[in-house]
């Protein structure tokens, strides 16, 4: 366990999560990059659609995913692991006031990021499982945060959605 790591289960302020969710993201990360790179570059066996779609196409598309990708993860850590708050509280801040999930986001489009770099149909289906896995970990990770934080965890599950960003005022309020 790294320093960050050991800080982060160390401090009180900050919620578990999902017993299996760090194992299942590195399990199905491997996983995904194995398929991708091994289709994609290797193997050729799902990759038959890439000559319908440019290459300067799919690269511009996938840079794009990738660096929202990174700036989900950055900007959610940030926010997340900088602040030392008194008592947990509900975040609202930065990224979590336009998705509620913006680390898990950031997965989920760094893999699409280059999987639409190649078109694999294969790594297309780990993809696919592995957004069910974040899923199911965010919605477990989502009962814990009602019944600790009760109304106000529900009121901003009303305010901000589970994956596609929500662009309101209230946002630019909140910077």
């Amino acid at each position: 366990m790294s320093q960050s790591e050991h800080e982060q289960h160390q401090r009180e302020d900050l919620l578990k999560e999902h017993p299996w969710g760090d194992t299942g993201q590195i399990v199905l990360g491997i996983l995904f990059l194995v398929v991708w790179i091994g289709d994609s570059f290797i193997l050729h066996l799902t990759t038959s659609i890439n000559t319908q779609v440019p290459l300067g196409v799919r690269a511009a598309i996938s840079l794009v995913n990738i660096l929202a990708a990174i700036y989900l993860a950055v900007a959610s850590h940030r926010t997340m692991l900088g602040d030392v708050r008194d008592e947990p509280q509900v975040v609202r801040t930065g990224v979590y006031g336009i998705v509620r999930h913006p680390m898990y986001l950031s997965v989920i489009l760094l893999s699409l990021g280059l999987l639409l770099f190649s078109l694999s149909l294969a790594a297309a289906g780990v993809w696919i499982l592995l957004i069910g896995f974040m899923h199911i970990i965010a919605r477990y990770e989502e009962r814990e945060l009602v019944a600790y934080f009760g109304e106000d965890y529900r009121n901003y599950q009303e305010e901000v959605k589970m994956w596609l960003p929500t662009v309101s005022g209230r946002l630019l309020d909140n910077g």
